[in-house]
């Protein structure tokens, strides 16, 4: 997987990815990682690349030919037109299938957007993506990218050293994560459950995903509507709402 950041905040970028498990990701070159810095684009001789909106309105607007040249000089050095996501408010809200989907791709590219946001010509031009983390506004679209990036790479093949905990955590069968435990055996009076101790490896199968459903039903009682249940699954789902309505 390559990235490519397409970005007036490039240090942003590359000091914040570059630790933790996506910068021993780096190191192992089991993904790369560029940021482009949009002024180096720009033919104003400032380094200026924003302007006052067309119709007026508060705050200024990035303009076309700077993010154009950039995005065109990285499709030359790639070969060939990549996936480019916007970040932005107004895009599809980001959940765990989009990483999936786009941990497929071999390069990916993200723009990120500043001040009042981007001139939409360009964005026609070259944007195939309009991604959101939330329903809120940021002062930029570097913090997006790096969420993105982030979910992404745990996906990315030699990134994670335990290749099952990408499958096996939050939102896999769109149920959230079952409990974990640690040691010591008791802390604080509170015990690990005996099940967990049995070293019976069905049970604590059949409890973990007991306590996946319980966790989902509690906190994200939306995400069951597509999660993918077993006939066991939705009858335990059931006995768990009756005894709940007592």
């Amino acid at each position: 997987m390559r990235y490519h950041v397409l970005t007036l905040f490039p240090d942003m970028i590359m000091q914040a990815l570059g630790t933790s498990i996506i910068g021993k990701a780096l190191e192992k070159e089991s993904i790369s990682l560029e940021a482009i810095d949009i002024r180096e684009y720009t033919k104003n001789k400032h380094k200026k690349v924003d302007d006052t909106p067309y119709g007026g309105g508060a705050g200024m607007v990035m303009q076309a030919q700077p993010v154009y040249d950039a995005y065109k000089a990285l499709e030359e050095k790639i070969g060939h037109r990549p996936r480019v996501i916007y970040l932005t408010p107004q895009g599809s809200v980001f959940h765990q299938k989009m990483a999936q989907e786009f941990a497929a791709e071999e390069d990916l590219v993200f723009l990120c957007g500043h001040y009042e946001g981007i001139d939409e010509r360009v964005l026609e031009e070259i944007v195939t993506d309009y991604v959101s983390i939330g329903d809120y506004v940021l002062t930029g679209g570097e913090l997006p990218a790096m969420v993105l990036i982030d979910a992404i790479s745990r996906l990315v093949p030699g990134v994670l050293n335990n290749e099952e905990s990408a499958q096996f955590e939050s939102f896999h069968d769109n149920l959230l994560e079952y409990p974990q435990y640690s040691r010591p055996e008791e802390w604080m009076g509170k015990k690990v459950p005996s099940v967990l101790l049995s070293g019976h490896h069905a049970n604590i199968d059949a409890w973990r995903r007991e306590q996946s459903l319980i966790r989902t039903y509690e906190r994200r009682p939306d995400l069951l509507e597509k999660a993918a249940l077993t006939p066991k699954d939705q009858k335990f789902l059931d006995n768990l709402r009756n005894s709940t309505c007592k």
